[in-house]
């Protein structure tokens, strides 16, 4: 967290953190991952808000014209969410790790696929 280039972003409502973003920047572009809105409160527009703020943050902070996220690749609703927000898919692919930290897939099929947004 304490990293130079790496910022989490925090959704915050009555004290409570209601959801979260990480953006990590790599050269000439920034990485989005860790988008997490608190389950009961999906579908209210709340990751659209991150979403937003966390494009704002890159494009101020770090001057970046292009944002990637790697999504499950079988999470086909996650990959049209992203979509619906301007996100395109790259057909590139990144390996799931399974491990302690990143936990065992039940599928070893899993993989990531890269999505990627041009923003101005």
């Amino acid at each position: 967290m304490a990293r130079e280039g790496s910022k989490i972003l925090l959704c915050i409502k009555d004290a409570e953190i209601i959801g979260c973003a990480h953006l990590e920047l790599h050269d000439t572009r920034c990485e989005l991952g860790m988008l997490v809105v608190k389950p009961g409160l999906q579908g209210r527009g709340i990751g659209k808000e991150i979403m937003q703020a966390a494009e704002s943050v890159a494009r101020e902070s770090w001057r970046v014209k292009v944002i990637t996220m790697s999504v499950i690749s079988v999470r086909h609703e996650l990959i049209d969410f992203y979509q619906r927000r301007g996100y395109r898919r790259t057909s590139r692919k990144k390996p799931f790790v399974a491990d302690d930290t990143h936990g065992y897939p039940k599928s070893p099929s899993i993989e990531f696929e890269v999505l990627e947004k041009t923003i101005q």
